[in-house]
């Protein structure tokens, strides 16, 4: 019988398709840049989008939604063979799942012209089809810690089925689906990102001079997810409550504590490490976003569904985890080129010109200024990474986490 080593290296299908995160990594960066291009385009033109749901709702869904989702199939699917010590899922069921992901981006756009309930079935069995591809994996591994991250993704497929019931019936983008979905994305990225953040940091700073190190994952750790998670429940479920403010408040102030312990400051010289704590500290921004409401200009509105989630922890978090993981599972050193830095510039950039557009919100050239800088990061990783997705691994370097 062939070691799982063995059977990777006998694999002889296209290349695009030998291990999860090269079609979900390609997919999500050019759909990122792509979507923000029509949506940009649409907009300009004064025309409508040809789909079922409003314009608002198709441009949040489809990168709360649609883009994550790819992204988090990606991470997924190449880690859970770490996690279980299984083959990895290649072929013709990563190719299936790809192409079922691309159905749904074509079908929402256009469904318009589908009959009713075939653009959201096709969208909504993706992470259905998923999730059963993963526990699969996990229960047959007996990988039971990171079952959380299975019920994570089962909610998610949740929220997006109650956000298209919301768009179809009166509007997505104030509704309970797209404050869930972005809840649960966030508390994914709190759950995975407070594993992985720390020991990145830790495994490179290790290598570096004398100097503070991460602090291991303990009850303070603990405290501040669970406080969190309660904070994301009320504001899903009472965006306006008295109650909701105070809780944000204080999630917000112990994620900035949390983010402080991993020595995140020591990182500055190496930029694939040093832009997870970054987009980590956008997590706590939208918390203190929700908390501080009308209490100071353009807040109110920035609270709704904060940009600081979306674009900052969302965007920028997820483009780091498709760039390390791209690099490292292709065989490439893990440190930032050029290229990489320029990519992470204009994507932080579009972030922070995007978050100064809810103070100004009559400023349309912040506006314009952001997309154009997404659509560069997200179009520059997309073309820059294309020998890492359709070639093989490249020769085995040294890990340098």
């Amino acid at each position: 019988m062939k070691t799982t080593s063995e059977q990777r290296r006998a694999y002889t299908g296209p290349i695009i398709f030998s291990l999860g995160f090269r079609p979900f990594f390609f997919g999500a960066g050019l759909w990122a840049a792509l979507a923000m291009t029509l949506w940009v385009f649409f907009l300009a033109a004064g025309l409508d989008i040809p789909s079922r749901m409003s314009g608002v709702d198709w441009h949040l869904h489809e990168f709360v939604f649609g883009y994550t989702s790819a992204v988090i199939a990606g991470f997924l699917l190449t880690a859970v063979p770490n996690w279980t010590g299984r083959m990895p899922v290649m072929g013709w069921p990563v190719a299936a799942l790809a192409g079922l992901w691309l159905a749904g981006r074509l079908a929402l756009l256009f469904s318009l012209y589908l009959p009713p309930l075939l653009a959201p079935v096709i969208d909504l069995s993706f992470i259905a089809v998923l999730v059963l591809i993963i526990a699969r994996e996990i229960i047959a591994g007996k990988n039971w810690r990171n079952l959380k991250v299975l019920i994570i993704l089962a909610l998610i497929g949740g929220a997006n089925g109650l956000f298209h019931y919301e768009a179809y019936t009166s509007a997505g983008f104030d509704g309970y689906g797209i404050r869930a979905g972005v809840a649960l994305i966030v508390m994914l990225i709190m759950v995975v990102g407070g594993r992985i953040i720390p020991s990145f940091t830790r495994n490179w700073l290790s290598r570096q001079p004398k100097g503070r190190l991460p602090a291991p994952m303990n009850g303070f750790d603990k405290a501040t997810m669970l406080l969190s998670g309660v904070a994301l429940l009320l504001w899903v479920i009472f965006p306006e409550s008295t109650a909701t403010r105070p809780m944000a408040a204080l999630a917000g102030g112990l994620n900035l504590i949390r983010l402080g312990r991993w020595a995140g400051e020591r990182t500055l010289k190496e930029p694939l490490l040093a832009i997870l704590h970054i987009g980590f500290f956008f997590i706590p921004y939208g918390f203190l976003t929700i908390a501080a409401g009308d209490l100071l200009p353009g807040w109110s509105r920035a609270s709704q569904i904060p940009h600081g989630w979306t674009a900052g922890a969302i965007g920028l978090v997820t483009l780091a985890m498709l760039t390390r993981t791209s690099l490292g599972h292709s065989g490439r050193p893990l440190k930032a080129s050029k290229t990489v830095t320029a990519i992470y510039a204009l994507v932080l950039l579009g972030v922070l010109t995007r978050i100064a557009g809810e103070f100004f919100p009559d400023a349309e050239p912040l506006l314009h200024a952001a997309a154009i800088f997404w659509i560069m990061g997200f179009g520059l990783f997309s073309i820059s990474f294309i020998p890492i997705f359709f070639k093989p691994r490249v020769q085995k370097v040294p890990n340098m986490r």
